[in-house]
């Protein structure tokens, strides 16, 4: 595989200047709610976040980070305050008939001075230039410099059936909802009715793979994403949410080394993404590249400070690395995420505050019982010495990943650390081997591991780690 160019640790790539205005698109609010027309909210406003994305010059927030203010009062100092932005943009829409009409401000969050505001109407069986209107009042209002590139990437869309349009916005609005189900029947009704329209193949892909990840799905669903994905890019080559989307899957099913040229090509798309900066971070973590893990992380971070917040790939390489309160610093401030609860909880297990440590995987493992929470609450009960309690737990875990047929492998050495924890020592290789053996070969993490220290002098371990090494020597050979 060719080497790609390596982007600099301290600085955005030469030449590019860092966005020149932090936006936020809040979901657009329904001046007459009803459960027919709420959808249109949030997924009118992710259209307009999606097309903005192509735009090196203009930071936007993810619809991650948007879409705890459906149908809420919006205070604009306190929400650009807490979004970290200089520009929001608000709108109403009224839906009456076969007529829609969306009335927008562009405010600013320091003077809440009022940059650009407008009405326009549109036929409801035209939804879609819903998107293009609004982005070009953005581009037009701040004054954004477009390459030509940029320019022919945020052109309009091709005509879409407009049943087939109106099938993916609400599978975008129940993909966020975090009702991946629905949003699958959705998303399959509208490529259906419309089969080349690129973004409803990515997130009916984003679906399947959600799907799969957070229920306990299986296989098959991985490989629906990743078909879907491979079409929606088949359709649209540059596209950065499918570039993105899929390389996370690919990580995630250990083809890492498949999805660093997505990512690598994405940011010389825009080079400014934070999200795709994150992408690579963790693809880098996976592959045991750590520091360049952090390199790409802390940058996504000074392209959006919320990175951290709306991306579950949270800066493990700080943990890998040793730099414990490096790690726990760099957790979001929030009490009411599982995921981020548990990894407090593994930061503090490191410590050795057991105390804290269990306190937290056990308040995880309440909030959203998980893969990782789950383990957690076996790492809980290896402090408590109720050992058979935690390997029950991680029998079941195992179980489970064998009937799905695949498995996240960096979740799956979490368990092979507890199982070391708990003991058993057999099963500790059995499932490390499971994770290298499928995509999770950071060597140097292992190699300074404690929680692995019981497994050191066991006969399998050395080939485990020359394994690891050996892929791990190559990744870095290809793309360093």
């Amino acid at each position: 595989m060719l080497a790609y160019f390596v982007y600099s640790r301290s600085r955005l790539a030469p030449g590019k200047s860092p966005p020149l205005h932090a936006l936020a698109v809040l979901p657009f609010h329904n001046l007459q709610p009803s459960a027919a027309d709420d959808f249109l909210g949030y997924s009118l406003a992710d259209a307009v976040i999606t097309k903005m994305g192509y735009v090196s010059s203009l930071g936007v927030r993810p619809s991650t980070a948007i879409e705890k203010y459906r149908n809420q009062a919006i205070d604009v100092h306190k929400v650009a305050a807490d979004l970290n932005v200089d520009t929001l943009l608000t709108a109403n829409f009224i839906h009456e008939g076969d007529d829609l009409r969306i009335t927008y401000q562009l405010i600013d969050a320091k003077s809440d001075k009022i940059k650009g505001k407008g009405t326009f109407d549109v036929k409801y069986d035209k939804l879609l230039r819903v998107q293009d209107s609004v982005a070009q009042e953005i581009i037009s209002v701040l004054e954004l410099n477009l390459t030509p590139a940029e320019a022919e990437r945020i052109k309009p869309d091709r005509p879409i059936d407009p049943l087939a349009y109106e099938y993916y916005l609400r599978g975008v609005d129940l993909h966020g909802r975090h009702d991946f189900p629905l949003a699958i029947q959705m998303l399959e009704k509208s490529k259906d009715i419309d089969p080349n329209y690129a973004l409803t193949w990515t997130y009916l892909g984003a679906s399947y793979n959600s799907a799969a990840a957070f229920q306990f799905g299986g296989s098959e669903q991985y490989n629906k994403a990743r078909a879907a994905y491979e079409r929606a890019l088949s359709l649209q080559p540059a596209q950065l949410e499918a570039r993105m989307f899929l390389a996370n899957l690919l990580i995630d099913t250990g083809r890492v080394e498949e999805a660093v040229p997505l990512l690598r090509d994405g940011l010389k798309t825009n080079p400014n993404h934070a999200a795709i900066h994150w992408e690579l971070g963790y693809a880098y973590r996976f592959a045991g590249m750590l520091q360049e893990s952090v390199a790409e992380c802390e940058k996504a971070r000074q392209l959006d400070p919320l990175v951290r917040r709306t991306n579950g790939s949270l800066l493990n390489a700080y943990l890998y690395l040793g730099e414990y309160d490096k790690f726990l610093g760099s957790l979001p401030d929030t009490d009411d995420s599982a995921f981020v609860v548990f990894y407090r909880g593994l930061g503090e297990y490191y410590q050795r505050d057991w105390g804290e440590a269990a306190k937290n995987f056990d308040r995880a493992n309440a909030l959203d019982p998980t893969l990782y929470t789950q383990t957690g609450k076996a790492f809980s009960y290896a402090i408590a010495h109720r050992d058979s309690e935690g390997l029950e737990i991680l029998h079941n875990l195992e179980g489970k990943i064998q009937q799905r047929g695949v498995g996240d492998p960096e979740g799956t050495y979490k368990i092979a650390q507890a199982y070391a924890a708990l003991g058993d020592r057999a099963s500790a290789l059995r499932v490390l081997r499971y994770s290298i053996e499928n995509g999770f070969f950071s060597y140097p993490y292992f190699m300074s591991d404690p929680l692995l220290d019981s497994l050191r002098h066991e006969p399998d371990f050395p080939s485990l780690m020359a394994s690891a090494q050996k892929r791990h020597e190559a990744f870095r050979a290809a793309f360093f």
